[in-house]
C-alpha cells in the first residue's frame, strides 16, 4: 500500500509537471493551401521548428485552395476567431493591404519581437511586392514562385522533338504542339494552370506591355485594364484555335491542368515553379525551359512576377504570440531552411544567402532549369509594366477573366469579344470596390 501511494504521488507530481509545461507552450497556429509535395515541405519544416525550441508550437492547418484558405481567414476575422498566421496567395495582396487593422505588418512583429530585420537579405523583387510605398514589409514571402514551362521529353522524343531543345517562344510553343497531337504521342499537346496569372498577368511582365494603367495598380488605385490590346487578343485566339482539335486542353481555373499533364495527356505544361515537387515524386521524365515569351514584343523576355504566396499575421495576438511568430519567421529565413525548401518544392528561396548557398553547392550544375524561375524574375530590373499587379478585388477581377475565357473555349465567343468583355465588367468591378 506504501508503494501504491508512493506511485501515485509520483505519478501526480509527473501529472502537474506535464500540465505546467503544456502550459508553458505557446501555440501558433498557421492556416495553409498546399498540398502534395508542398504540404510534406510544410509538415516538416513545422515539425523541424517545433524540435528546434520549447517554447511555441506550430500547428499548420490546410484550409483547401488559395481562394478558399484566403476566405476562410476573412470569415474568422469577422468571426473574432482568426489564426496567428494565414497563407495568402499574390492574388490577395490587394485585399490584405486594404484591410488595415486587420493586419500586423510583419516588419513590426520582427522588431516588436526584438528581434533584427534587414529586408536587405531578401530577394529585392519579392521583397517590394509584398511592401507598402514607403517600404514597409507587410508579409513574409513563405513560398514565392515563377510561372515556367515544363515538357514531357519521353513524348518529345516520340514526337520527333528535340529533347533538349524546348520552346522558347509562344509560335515554337503552338508548333510543337500541333506535332505532339498530329504524332499520335500523346493525346494533346499542350496544357496550362491558372490562365490568368501566367496568360495575362505574367504574359503582359514578361512581354513588356501594360496589363492595366497606374503601373498596374501598384501608383494607385484608379485602373483601368489593358488586356484587350492586340497581342493579348493574338495570344488567346491561338489559344482558342488549338483548343478546337484538343491540341490545348483547358484543366480550370488554378492548378487542375496539373494532373493532365501528370496523367501523361500532354506534352507541354506552363505551371508555377511550386509545381515543380509533384512532377518529381510522378518520376516523370521531365525538362524546363523559360516561359515562352511573344516574338512582337519588342525588347521581350523581360521579367516574370512572383506569383505564390506570402505569410501574412493577424492583428489583436497577445505579445507572446507575436514573439512566436517572429522566431518562426526567423527560423524560415535560416540559410539551411530556405535551402530545403526551394530545392525540394521549387519555389524560390526568398533569402539572397540561399540562393548564393544553392549555387555554390552545385545544385544548379546538378539540376539543370531549376534556376530558371529565378532568373527569370531577377535577370532585368522590372519597369513600369513588370512589377506586379495589385487591385482591392484582384480575386474578384480573375474570376470575371475565367468566366469570359471559359466561353471562349467553348465556342461561344471569339477572344477579341472574351477580352473586351473582361475589361468592361473588369472595370466596372474596380470602380465599384473602390466606391466600397
Amino acid at each position: 500500500m506504501k508503494f501504491f501511494g508512493f506511485a501515485a504521488g509520483v505519478a501526480a507530481t509527473l501529472t502537474l509537471l506535464s500540465t505546467t509545461s503544456a502550459f508553458a507552450v505557446t501555440q501558433i497556429s498557421w492556416w495553409h493551401a498546399m498540398t502534395g509535395a508542398n504540404a510534406e515541405v510544410v509538415d516538416k519544416i513545422s515539425k523541424d521548428f517545433n524540435a528546434s525550441q520549447s517554447d511555441y508550437e506550430l500547428v499548420p492547418v490546410f484550409k483547401g485552395t488559395y481562394p478558399e484558405t484566403l476566405n476562410a481567414g476573412i470569415a474568422a476575422f469577422r468571426a473574432g476567431q482568426a489564426p496567428d498566421i494565414l497563407q495568402v496567395f499574390d492574388v490577395g495582396t490587394g485585399v490584405m493591404m486594404a484591410a488595415e487593422g486587420a493586419i500586423k505588418p510583419v516588419a513590426e512583429v520582427m522588431t516588436g519581437a526584438g528581434m533584427t530585420f534587414d529586408k536587405s537579405q531578401y530577394l529585392p523583387g519579392i521583397v517590394g511586392y509584398y511592401s507598402k510605398p514607403d517600404g514597409t514589409m507587410l508579409s513574409f514571402p513563405y513560398n514565392s514562385s515563377s510561372p515556367i514551362l515544363y515538357y514531357n521529353k519521353d513524348i518529345f522524343q516520340k514526337a520527333g522533338l528535340d529533347v533538349n531543345n524546348p520552346p522558347k517562344t509562344w509560335n515554337e510553343v503552338w508548333e510543337a504542339a500541333k506535332k505532339i497531337k498530329a504524332s499520335g504521342a500523346a493525346s494533346c499537346g499542350y496544357t496550362s494552370t491558372w490562365l490568368t496569372w501566367i496568360h495575362l498577368e505574367n504574359f503582359a511582365a514578361w512581354n513588356d506591355v501594360p496589363w492595366a494603367t497606374q503601373q498596374n495598380g501598384l501608383a494607385g488605385g484608379d485602373v483601368e485594364l489593358k488586356i484587350n490590346a492586340p497581342i493579348f487578343v493574338n495570344h488567346f485566339q491561338a489559344l482558342t484555335d488549338l483548343a478546337k482539335d484538343g491540341t490545348f486542353k483547358y484543366g480550370g481555373r488554378t492548378s487542375e491542368a496539373k494532373q493532365i499533364f501528370l496523367a501523361g495527356e500532354c506534352g507541354i505544361f506552363t505551371e508555377s515553379s511550386g509545381g515543380l515537387g509533384d512532377i518529381v515524386k510522378s518520376g516523370m521524365n521531365y525538362g524546363i525551359g523559360q516561359l515562352p515569351y511573344d516574338t512582337d514584343a519588342k525588347g521581350a523576355p523581360q521579367n516574370t512576377t512572383p506569383g505564390g504566396a506570402s505569410l501574412w499575421v493577424f492583428g489583436n495576438k497577445s505579445d507572446e504570440q507575436y514573439k512566436g511568430v517572429a522566431t518562426f519567421f526567423a527560423y524560415l529565413s535560416k540559410t539551411d531552411v530556405q535551402e530545403y525548401l526551394h530545392q525540394k518544392s521549387g519555389y524560390l528561396p526568398v533569402t539572397l544567402a540561399a540562393y548564393e548557398a544553392t549555387k555554390k553547392s552545385g545544385f544548379y550544375d546538378k539540376n539543370p532549369g531549376r534556376e530558371t524561375p529565378i532568373l527569370q524574375m531577377t535577370g532585368k530590373a522590372p519597369t513600369d509594366n513588370s512589377k506586379g499587379v495589385r487591385l482591392p478585388n484582384l480575386p474578384q477581377v480573375r474570376d470575371i477573366q475565367n468566366e469570359e475565357f471559359e466561353k471562349m473555349l467553348a465556342g461561344q465567343q471569339t477572344a477579341q469579344q472574351a477580352l473586351d468583355n473582361a475589361v468592361t465588367r473588369g472595370n466596372a468591378a474596380i470602380e465599384e470596390a473602390l466606391e466600397n
